[in-house]
């Protein structure tokens, strides 16, 4: 954190956003009206749904990422019946929670939480079928190419098939107001971050002196954040002081935009096919299943 925040352009990781209040807040923004994502996802894994388990295949050992409120997952649980379901989340709160309440909706289910951060090693327990990664709501897009083509090449060692949601480019009006919400609450979620790193740093930011800012960037195929701020200030942490001009940003979250075949290149170079892909109507969001090259590859050979 404070050497993103000694750099010229002013960084912080966006997986700080997600304590207590930043799971909660993101959780109304899947339901905000300008917030297309979640509600494309879930009406695509809904149409496709027979399509995906089969893909997945039943009985497998599902391991999701970023498990946050689990609407979708809830469809692949009842349609897969996975010998055991691994959340991993970043967010103890969210983690425990998300697990609670699928332990209640499916009694039978053998969940094992993970805490953890998927840009890091994760000491998962030994696999006892065969494991599916899944990805959803286009997490995948908050890194870069570099760090998404890590993560993929990671999986690898993880599972031989994996589910990626992923957002699609598309008019920059669409993606100008799914960021920059009537409602603030984007605008509250990313001035979170700055309430976060006072209470548990003991920093001195004063929020209502920045501003959420958020833009597509066409040459870059993604969505920046910012926060902006609106005064020359000084702000301290710990034993660290940082100036900032006005107008000067904090850079807090990247949402990367994707063509499907520029995601399935990006899935290629790890090391993986994409060996299906699903869409909602509107072609706003798809869905990735990927397999392992080797695996695809002896597959063909035995005729499978």
């Amino acid at each position: 954190m404070i050497a993103g925040l000694s750099l010229p352009q002013k960084a912080l990781p966006p997986k700080y956003f997600y304590d207590d209040a930043g799971s909660r807040l993101f959780e109304r923004i899947c339901r905000l009206p300008e917030y297309y994502l979640t509600r494309a996802e879930l009406a695509l894994t809904k149409a496709n749904l027979a399509a995906i388990a089969r893909f997945a295949g039943k009985g497998c050992e599902l391991i999701e990422y970023g498990s946050g409120e689990s609407l979708k997952t809830r469809l692949l649980i009842r349609a897969l019946r996975p010998a055991a379901y691994l959340p991993v989340d970043i967010s103890r709160t969210a983690l425990r929670e998300a697990a609670a309440r699928l332990g209640r909706e499916f009694p039978w289910l053998e969940i094992v939480p993970v805490n953890g951060d998927f840009l890091r090693p994760i000491d998962l327990p030994r696999p006892r079928a065969a494991r599916v990664v899944y990805f959803p709501g286009s997490t995948i897009g908050n890194l870069t190419p570099d760090e998404a083509h890590a993560f993929l090449s990671m999986t690898r060692g993880q599972a031989e098939r994996v589910l990626v949601g992923v957002d699609l480019r598309k008019n920059a009006s669409v993606l100008h107001a799914a960021y920059n919400d009537s409602r603030g609450v984007t605008a509250a979620f990313n001035l979170n971050l700055l309430v976060r790193i006072n209470r548990e740093l003991g920093a001195d930011f004063e929020p209502a002196r920045f501003a959420h800012y958020a833009f597509y960037h066409p040459a870059e195929g993604r969505i920046e954040m910012h926060l902006v701020s609106l005064a020359l200030q000084s702000v301290r942490i710990g034993r660290h002081r940082f100036a900032f001009e006005p107008g000067e940003s904090i850079h807090t979250e990247n949402s990367y935009k994707y063509s499907i075949e520029g995601f399935r290149e990006l899935a290629a170079r790890a090391g993986y096919s994409a060996a299906k892909t699903w869409t909602d109507r509107r072609g706003l969001f798809a869905l990735h299943g990927l397999q392992a090259e080797e695996r695809r590859k002896a597959q063909k050979k035995i005729g499978v």
